[in-house]
């Protein structure tokens, strides 16, 4: 049994660039790392591309300020046929203080795909440890809840189109 690569961890200096007017690393800049950090997960596990199904539960605990190290941890959750819950965890550090903070954390749903975009299968996930076993009970819950929450939207869309005919 090959070892799997179910874990990344990404650390990155947090620059001007990324601040808002208030001066705090913006949102959308944590955004679009985290979802590089989620790619760079899933596409390691399952040694293919992955697509960006769905992003929940992103909690911005604390504001990341310019000038801290930002480590994003994530781990390979839960495993469908084709899709991949990436759990990611933020930490920021002064370099100053060396005070480490957990800022932010978030859920993504990553899909592999072929060179047409057609999902693709990825290895069963393998539960070797008792922590592994509790994310993957988890993210199964989080999945059925994901499942149950779309339903609902689509179903207020429908009536919302009814409506817009009126």
């Amino acid at each position: 049994m090959n070892k799997q690569d179910k874990t990344l961890n990404m650390t990155v200096l947090m620059t001007p660039d990324m601040a808002n007017f208030s001066g705090n690393v913006h949102g959308g800049s944590l955004l679009k790392l985290l979802d590089q950090v989620a790619y760079a997960c899933a596409a390691k596990y399952c040694k293919n591309y992955v697509v960006t199904a769905a992003l929940d539960q992103v909690f911005f605990k604390q504001n990341v300020n310019v000038g801290e190290l930002v480590t994003f941890s994530a781990r390979v959750n839960h495993v469908g046929r084709s899709s991949m819950e990436i759990g990611i965890r933020v930490f920021a550090e002064n370099l100053r203080t060396h005070a480490k903070r957990h800022t932010t954390s978030c859920f993504f749903t990553m899909v592999a795909v072929d060179e047409q975009g057609k999902s693709v299968e990825v290895p069963r996930l393998q539960l070797e440890t008792e922590l592994e076993r509790k994310h993957y009970a988890a993210a199964e819950q989080r999945k059925q809840m994901r499942q149950e929450s779309l339903a609902k939207s689509l179903a207020l869309e429908a009536d919302l189109d009814e409506e817009d005919e009126l």
